[in-house]
């Protein structure tokens, strides 16, 4: 799934590229009903400061629910929905999202750790991965961001195989740690 450029437009050439469930939203397991949909805290004021720094905000998420037959595509795409309803609320636009729905065993190219999703969202969006960075609360997502040559900030407690360029365990302090990167 994707979807189009918000208010970022077509202009910029560096966006933060998120994980979904653990860095964006409360990751209750496999997501079913729009209504389980709830912001991590900080992360909107967060990811305003950073569009306010010119980047644009991409999801690239795994979702492999849908492969395990957990939920159907009606579900994940009315959870979608929800996501950039609640991005919406918090005064944020998404320039694209991109989604894996294959089983982990599905041999895709697309699945994180591999770079399908960042290479689709690059190519589609004239993204510029030295200047974007991806944001994600598990080692394959910033195995991913490295492989795909992006920068990689890791949410969460840190842990073995999260070599990020930024860790931290609350989004104002990776929003910290980023922008300190940025020399900003």
């Amino acid at each position: 799934m994707a979807a189009g450029p918000g208010q970022w437009g077509r202009t910029s050439l560096k966006a933060i590229l998120l994980d979904r469930d653990g860095t964006v939203i409360e990751d209750t397991g496999y997501i079913r009903d729009p209504d389980q949909v709830r912001l991590l805290d900080g992360c909107g004021a967060a990811l305003r400061a950073l569009c306010q720094e010119g980047f644009g905000l991409v999801l690239v998420s795994n979702q492999s629910g849908i492969g395990r037959g957990v939920l159907t595509c009606d579900q994940a795409a009315a959870v979608h929905r929800r996501v950039i309803e609640v991005l919406h609320d918090a005064g944020l636009d998404l320039a694209g999202s991109y989604y894996c729905p294959h089983h982990p065993d599905a041999g895709c190219d697309c699945r994180k750790p591999a770079t399908g999703l960042v290479d689709r969202a690059t190519r589609e969006l004239g993204l510029d991965p030295p200047r974007c960075w991806l944001v994600g609360d598990k080692p394959s997502d910033v195995e991913t961001g490295r492989r795909a040559g992006t920068r990689t900030a890791f949410l969460g407690a840190p842990a073995h195989g999260t070599e990020a360029d930024v860790s931290a365990s609350t989004w104002p302090d990776l929003l910290t740690g980023m922008l300190g990167a940025e020399g900003g």
